[in-house]
């Protein structure tokens, strides 16, 4: 019976999405969340893991050398081209775009913890279990091939649907805050999240400040 009470929200967890699809509606969400425990991202926390990934990104490609050519046609002489370092340039803002939502499906549903850090890399501790009884040889049945236990849940595709929506509404204050070199430069946290997209509502941006436990952290960047 205890296998059965731990199992039941798991194969909810993995499924519910693909029953309901990604476009729910607030009723919908309320129901599934009241009904199966799935709790989708609020705004709030959707804006947080987009800007989260979106540095992660942009720390990465801002140690880049290279430089890049821009502005002219096939037959201008090289010494005619325009140059330009890559970490500040447009290109470099377009790719990290195109791909920074789908790093959001590396992320897994940590049901120990309730708050915005219920988001997170790494194996939860519901699937460690899970794991360690298939170790110790114990059968365990969730209704789908193992290979599939670490699929995407409902909450995290819903994420980075989310996420898409929000990328596409606040692509221009994104672009704005990018080309911006002044000294003074608010981080994309504050400019995006908490000016932009929750209107400095202090009731809205309480999960902006929320931290994963230390330990969790540490394996958080383990897994990227």
């Amino acid at each position: 019976m205890l296998q059965s009470v731990l199992i039941f929200p798991v194969i909810v967890g993995l499924l519910i999405g693909r029953i309901l699809g990604t476009e729910n509606k607030k009723g919908e969400e309320d129901f599934v969340e009241k009904q199966y425990g799935v709790r989708y991202a609020d705004t709030c926390e959707v804006c947080k893991y987009l800007v989260t990934e979106l540095d992660a990104e942009l720390q990465l490609t801002g140690k880049s050398h290279d430089v890049i050519e821009t502005g002219y046609h096939i037959d201008t002489p090289s010494e005619k081209r325009k140059k330009k370092k890559y970490a500040r340039s447009e290109l470099r803002l377009i790719e990290t775009l195109e791909s920074v939502c789908k790093r959001l499906l590396e992320y897994r549903i940590h049901k120990e913890r309730t708050d915005s850090t219920r988001f997170a890399r790494g194996t939860s501790q519901t699937f460690q279990v899970l794991n360690n009884l298939v170790a110790k040889g114990v059968k365990v049945d969730l209704g789908i091939p193992k290979d599939l236990w670490d699929e995407a849940p409902a909450e995290v595709t819903n994420l980075k649907t989310q996420c898409e929506n929000m990328l596409e509404s606040h692509e221009s204050d994104i672009e704005e805050w990018y080309f911006d070199e002044s000294e003074n430069k608010a981080s994309l946290m504050q400019y995006l999240c908490q000016e932009r997209v929750l209107k400095n509502d202090s009731t809205e941006t309480k999960c902006l400040s929320e931290k994963l436990p230390v330990e969790d952290k540490s394996k958080s960047k383990e897994e990227l």
